[in-house]
C-alpha cells in the first residue's frame, strides 16, 4: 500500500513537472499521460471529468474573444496609456492598478500584456526606477484573476463552492478589496525600491555606450475611442458582467425545476454563467457587427484554449488521485486542518508554484479543501495562495525584463531572485490577512 501510494504520488508530481517546462497544454497531456498510468497500471478508477470548470471557462474564453474581435480590448489599451502617460509620476500605482484592473474586467492576464511596454516607458520618461512599477503590474495583472468574476480560477470557485450555497458575491466580497487593498500594499513595497533611475548604474552604463534613447513619441496613432463599435461592445461585455453578478446573488429570481423525486432544484450557477458569457458574445457579435472571419482569430482564444486542456488534464488527473484516497488525507489531515485550516493555504501556494495555473490550483486541490470540512469562508480568504506561479519567472515575467529598455528589471543567475519576489509575497500575504477580517465581518 504504502509504496504503491509513493509510486503514484511520484507519478503524479513527475507529470506536473514535466508539463509545467511548456506551459498549459504541456500540462493537459502530460495530466493525460498520468492518467494512462495510474488507471491502466494501478487500476485507479477515473474521477468525473471537470465538465462544468471546462465548460465555463469555453464560454468566459469565447466572450472575451469576440469582445477582442470587435475592437473592445483595443480601446480598453488606448484609454489605459492615456491615463499612464496623463499622470507619468504617479506609475508606481497607477500602472499596477491599471493592469489589475484589465484582468478584473475581462478575466485573463493576457489582455494586461499589451500594456507593459508602455508603463516601462512612462516610467523611464519620469526618470522613475521602470521595476517598480512594472514588477508590480505584473504581480497584480498575474494575481488579478482571484478578483474577477470572468476568470477561470473564479469559474473553478464558484463551481466548487456552489455545493456549499456560495455564489460569485460571496467570493467577490472578500477576493476583490482584498486584492485591491494587496495591490496597493505591493506599490507601497516597491515605491522606493533600488536606486533612483538617473543613479542606477546599469542605466548610466546604457546612457554612456549609447545604448539607450529616451524615445520621441509624436507619432499619431488611429484614435480606438472614437470607434462605436468598440465601445457599444464595452458596454454590452460590462452587462454581461453586471448579469453574471446579480443573478450569482439574488438566486431565487432564477428558474427552478421538478426532479422525479418531486424536489426542487435551481438552475445551477455554472449553467447560468455559461449561458450568459454565450448570450453576452453573441450580443457583441451582432451589434458590434464583428466580421465573421474575425471570430475566431483573437489571441485570447488560443490563449484561452491552451489553459482549458491544462486544466482538463491536471484537474482530471489530480482528482483522480485524490478521490483514490480520500479517506487516507482526511484521516491523515483532517485534525492538522481541524486545528489549523490556514496551513491548506501552504498547501495551495506550494502546489501553484509547481503548477504554473491558478485555475488549475483551484480545480486540483479546492475539492480537497471540501472534503476535509474547511469551511468555505476560510477557502475564500486562502483564494489568493493559488497564485504562487510567480516565483518561477513565466512568459510575461521574462518579457517585461526585455520591456525595460533601462535595466532595473531583473532576473537573478538563481532564476528565483528577481524583481517581481517582493511585490508577489507583499499582495498574496496582505491580501489573505484582510481577506480573513473581511470573512470574519461578512460570514
Amino acid at each position: 500500500m504504502e509504496i504503491i501510494f509513493l509510486l503514484e504520488l511520484f507519478i503524479i508530481f513527475s507529470m506536473i513537472a514535466i508539463g509545467g517546462r511548456y506551459g498549459g497544454i504541456g500540462l493537459g497531456v502530460a495530466g493525460g499521460l498520468g492518467m494512462c498510468i495510474l488507471v491502466l497500471v494501478f487500476g485507479m478508477k477515473p474521477a468525473s471529468l471537470p465538465v462544468n470548470v471546462v465548460f465555463i471557462i469555453l464560454a468566459v474564453i469565447t466572450c472575451v474573444s469576440v469582445l477582442q474581435s470587435a475592437g473592445g480590448l483595443d480601446l480598453l489599451v488606448k484609454i489605459a496609456e492615456k491615463i499612464l502617460k496623463r499622470k507619468p509620476q504617479a506609475i508606481s500605482f497607477m500602472g499596477p492598478f491599471i493592469c489589475a484592473l484589465f484582468t478584473i474586467f475581462c478575466g485573463t492576464t493576457y489582455v494586461a500584456f499589451s500594456i507593459y511596454p508602455v508603463i516601462a516607458e512612462v516610467a523611464a520618461q519620469a526618470k522613475i526606477r521602470p521595476e517598480r512599477a512594472l514588477s508590480a503590474s505584473v504581480v497584480a495583472a498575474g494575481i488579478g484573476v482571484i478578483a474577477s468574476p470572468m476568470s477561470a480560477a473564479t469559474a473553478t470557485m464558484i463551481a466548487i463552492l456552489a455545493f456549499s450555497g456560495v455564489g460569485v458575491l460571496q467570493i467577490l466580497m472578500i477576493s476583490l478589496p482584498a486584492f485591491l487593498i494587496g495591490v496597493f500594499c505591493a506599490c507601497l513595497s516597491v515605491f522606493k525600491r533600488g536606486k533612483e533611475l538617473e543613479q542606477d548604474e546599469e542605466f548610466q552604463r546604457k546612457v554612456r555606450l549609447g545604448e539607450y534613447h529616451f524615445i520621441n513619441e509624436n507619432s499619431q496613432q488611429q484614435d480606438c475611442e472614437n470607434d462605436f463599435k468598440a465601445k457599444r461592445s464595452l458596454y454590452i461585455f460590462a452587462l454581461g458582467i453586471l448579469a453574471i453578478i446579480f443573478f450569482g446573488t439574488f438566486t431565487n429570481l432564477l428558474p427552478h425545476y421538478e426532479l422525479a423525486n418531486g424536489d426542487m432544484e435551481r438552475l445551477s450557477t455554472p449553467n447560468l454563467i455559461q449561458m450568459l458569457m454565450l448570450a453576452t458574445a453573441c450580443l457583441i457579435m451582432l451589434f458590434a457587427k464583428v466580421p465573421a472571419n474575425k471570430l475566431g482569430e483573437a489571441s485570447v482564444f488560443r490563449s484561452g484554449l491552451v489553459g482549458v486542456v491544462g486544466v482538463f488534464g491536471v484537474a482530471w488527473m489530480t482528482g483522480t488521485f485524490f478521490e483514490a484516497y480520500k479517506l487516507f488525507f482526511s484521516d491523515a489531515l483532517s485534525h492538522i486542518v481541524e486545528d489549523y485550516p490556514y496551513l491548506f493555504g501552504l498547501i495551495l501556494f506550494a502546489f501553484s508554484m509547481v503548477i504554473f495555473s491558478p485555475s488549475a490550483t483551484v480545480a486540483a486541490l479546492m475539492p480537497l479543501g471540501v472534503s476535509l470540512g474547511i469551511p468555505p469562508q476560510i477557502l475564500i480568504v486562502l483564494y489568493p495562495c493559488v497564485c504562487g506561479d510567480f516565483i518561477v519567472p513565466g512568459a510575461n515575467q521574462i518579457a517585461c525584463v526585455s520591456f525595460d529598455r533601462t535595466g532595473t528589471t531583473k532576473i537573478g543567475k538563481f532564476v528565483i531572485n528577481h524583481s517581481y519576489l517582493r511585490p508577489g509575497f507583499v499582495l498574496i500575504i496582505s491580501a489573505t490577512i484582510v481577506g480573513y477580517v473581511l470573512s470574519k465581518i461578512y460570514f
